[in-house]
């Protein structure tokens, strides 16, 4: 196949707060298929909160970003060539090669997405990775049940809006703190029944003035201040839901841990953490209930599309510095 790809790839470990020279745009030729393999041409790939850590030069839960390659994640596109019997050119698909415009794949962990269920861009979004963090966090350690109080930090991002609207669906009193107006007005039109800017108001004052008789479930995607105040407003055998600590990702030294521990004896708190990709034998699941509350209204989304591989860096940033509602992606070609 003749012509250029574009990719990203990571040029240099950040210290503290990341910027965009961290980053070089390289150009490529598109990879022309061998027995097994198929070629896709990416509509849109996906930037994330997780990946910050990868950046460094540690190993997380995964190993991180090598120098120099490509910077992996989440992107959906159309085969544009295969010589794989699992996939036919024209196929809508998911994969893991992330941050390019073409993408060569032999169909290992790619899997088929159906665009007449919903726009393929959810496949990185409400109906992907995001939206079933939230699901198999909120469910499976959350253990909501139909009266209770959650409380979501973070909860106009992609986990945290979606995680909200199912402890909707689960018959809870729904409480979430975002950093903008237009967040909080978002956070109104979902159904949640509390809302606070957390940087017009403390985020422990918010939550006693939402929630006087305290909170059952915390569903955590930003540590820091949000979990200490939440420890706080917990009930006897409250659930803590440890998805993220977005707040601490670009810290240089380690932070002191939240001055309240002690209640998880006096209170019997469980606070659990997880990795959703150990979990991907229930993504069937997920997807069938999901794309059925897509389809009724009881689970909406939004996505902040950044146009062009040449600002990938920037939608990436973007993330910690709360530029993005709902799912932030970047596009980088044709979308049908």
């Amino acid at each position: 196949m003749e012509g250029v790809s574009r990719e990203i790839r990571l040029a240099a470990r950040p210290q503290g707060v990341p910027d965009e020279a961290l980053f070089e745009l390289v150009e490529t030729s598109i990879p022309e298929p061998r027995e097994g393999q198929l070629v896709v041409r990416n509509a849109y790939f996906s930037v994330d909160p997780y990946m910050r850590p990868r950046m460094n030069d540690v190993r997380s839960y995964v190993a991180p970003f090598t120098l120099g390659e490509a910077m992996t994640g989440g992107a959906v596109g159309r085969v544009v060539a295969s010589r794989n019997d699992r996939f036919a050119e024209g196929d809508w698909v998911m994969h893991g090669l992330g941050w390019r415009e073409w993408a060569l794949s032999d169909g290992s962990s790619m899997r088929k997405v159906d665009p007449t269920v919903a726009p393929v861009s959810t496949a990185l979004g409400v109906l992907g990775m995001p939206g079933f963090t939230a699901y198999w966090g909120l469910f499976e350690l959350g253990e909501p049940k139909a009266g209770e109080t959650v409380f979501v930090s973070g909860a106009a991002g992609a986990v945290g809006s979606a995680a909200g609207q199912m402890a909707k669906i689960a018959g809870c009193h729904v409480i979430g703190s975002a950093g903008t107006p237009e967040k909080i007005a978002w956070l109104e039109e979902l159904g949640f029944d509390g809302r606070f800017n957390y940087h017009e108001q403390p985020v422990r004052e918010a939550l006693r003035e939402l929630a006087p008789e305290g909170i059952d479930v915390y569903f955590d995607n930003v540590g820091g201040d949000h979990l200490e105040a939440a420890i706080g407003l917990l009930r006897t055998y409250g659930r803590i839901v440890a998805c993220g600590s977005v707040s601490r990702y670009n810290d240089v030294e380690a932070t002191p841990g939240p001055r309240n521990m002690f209640m998880f004896v006096t209170k019997r708190l469980r606070m659990q953490g997880y990795i959703i990709s150990d979990h991907w034998d229930r993504f069937p699941e997920f997807l069938e209930r999901a794309q059925e509350w897509v389809r009724d209204g009881r689970l909406q989304y939004r996505e902040t599309v950044i146009d062009g591989i040449e600002h990938a860096a920037h939608a990436f940033l973007g993330l910690f510095s709360g530029e993005n509602i709902g799912k932030m992606l970047v596009k980088v070609g044709p979308a049908e």
